[in-house]
């Protein structure tokens, strides 16, 4: 049963990463957009794109959260316990974020949006950096099971570095890629270019990140760097594969499967980091079987998360479906208009 959970709240980081990820990385591209005139288009499809959904996508943050406090109140304990100053300035990003994108869309004057805008598009980029050092804190094993570890060594290492780099290029890449996929449905090859070349270079870059990040694990954490090259070789080999198939789809300007390719690749990576962290919750020591809550509370949080994905899931894939109509009725209607 703990197994289970411990499953059903690492299918929420992933969905996290995944959709809540994209929205990050939208924040990273309207950051560096330049200035008012040349980022306006840019700008415009971000704000389009996340507005229906950028609250639904976090979601899983709570889902998350629940899960894991409710599930596992050691490892909740021992990491917050630790890690409160990366966990706050995500949280504070978060908000910030919430509400620099409302309000920039309702502020009518300019400096009042950009103001707005910056606050947005910088806490995009602090917020995943913080989650990504949170998690190379957990997977190299400085999160004392007892709590109460060091509050700035634990995250700022360079494991915690390179997860808080890797998580902002991840976000970044995405974005791109999801962005590239909306310009082409609303039948605007000059930002489809646009968004696909950034998506080529994000994408790029990130694999060249990873490839440097091993001999860091090699150093720094040796069990993780052991596992990924064992028993996670297979899921980081697939992630290797979806990530070139989705730089050869964005070189050829192909949209068909290119939102799937993207997510997988992150999705296998992320997947991969938790494989390798099995059967430990906080790295190198916390089994999962340790921590559990009582069989009591974990049937009723199986019952939750099964409860949560038939109320969730198809309202989420409801939403991006509408989406995507909107986006084909927008393109037909820019045809249309004299």
């Amino acid at each position: 049963m703990a197994d289970l959970v411990a499953v059903f709240l690492f299918i929420g980081v992933i969905a996290y990463c995944v959709l809540g990820g994209a929205d990050f990385g939208a924040g990273f591209w309207d950051l560096i957009a330049g200035g008012a005139g040349r980022g306006r288009e840019p700008r415009h499809l971000i704000d389009d794109s996340l507005a229906p959904v950028w609250e639904a996508n976090h979601t899983w943050l709570i889902y998350c959260l629940v899960m894991l406090w409710s599930g596992f109140p050691p490892a909740f304990a021992a990491l917050t316990s630790t890690l409160y100053l990366p966990l706050g300035i995500a949280a504070l990003g978060i908000v910030l974020r919430g509400a620099g994108f409302a309000f920039r869309k309702a502020s009518i004057r300019t400096p009042e949006q950009r103001v707005y805008g910056a606050a947005f598009a910088f806490s995009s980029v602090l917020t995943p950096y913080c989650f990504g050092s949170v998690a190379g804190a957990l997977a190299s094993g400085r999160v004392p099971a007892r709590g109460d570890g060091d509050p700035v060594t634990s995250w700022l290492n360079p494991t915690g570095v390179l997860g808080g780099v890797l998580a902002v290029l991840a976000c970044a890449y995405l974005a791109a890629t999801y962005l590239t996929v909306a310009a082409g449905r609303r039948g605007d090859p000059h930002l489809l270019r646009y968004f696909r070349d950034r998506a080529l270079a994000a994408g790029v870059v990130t694999g060249a990140v990873s490839i440097a990040g091993i001999f860091v694990l090699r150093a720094d954490a040796p069990r993780l760097f052991h596992q990924l090259s064992h028993r996670a070789l297979p899921l980081a080999l697939l992630a290797a594969l979806c990530g070139l198939l989705g730089l050869a789809l964005l070189r050829a300007e192909r949209t068909r499967g290119l939102r799937a390719t993207a997510a997988a690749a992150v999705a296998l990576i992320v997947s991969g980091w938790g494989v390798s962290q099995y059967p430990y919750l906080l790295g190198t020591h916390l089994p999962v079987q340790d921590a559990a809550a009582p069989h009591a509370t974990l049937a009723v949080l199986v019952g939750v998360a099964c409860a949560a994905g038939i109320l969730i899931l198809p309202s989420l894939v409801l939403l991006f479906r509408v989406m995507g109509r909107v986006d084909v009725a927008d393109r037909a209607a820019s045809h249309e208009s004299p």
